[in-house]
């Protein structure tokens, strides 16, 4: 099943999200999509964006459109400095490169 590209999830005037064709993020959706891999700097690109936002654990937002990557993250729970905290990532190797400092421990939480 095709996940679409992104859902409105606010309530004030937005631009049509054909305005957003050219962003990283709607063509990474799109690429995904049609079943093309992801690079290592897609994998890296889109754990730090989905890490860095408020907004969403498993998303990307922009411009009142979420884009949804739930279908391709995975859930981990990494052991830093003595505390626990959650993640969601493509991969080991790219939660390591978002993170900073010395990782204990990374266990991957399968549902």
């Amino acid at each position: 099943m095709m996940t679409p590209i992104a859902t409105r999830f606010v309530d004030w005037n937005i631009p049509e999200l054909s305005t957003l064709q050219d962003s990283k993020v709607y063509q990474l959706r799109q690429q995904l999509n049609d079943g093309v891999p992801m690079c290592r700097q897609q994998k890296n690109w889109l754990t730090n964006s989905v890490n860095s936002n408020t907004y969403f654990k498993r998303s990307v937002p922009l411009m009142g459109y979420r884009f949804d990557f739930s279908d391709v993250l995975k859930r981990f729970f990494v052991k830093q400095y003595g505390h626990i905290a959650e993640y969601y990532a493509v991969d080991k190797t790219s939660l390591r490169a978002f993170l900073c400092g010395r990782i204990d421990e990374i266990i991957e939480i399968t549902d």
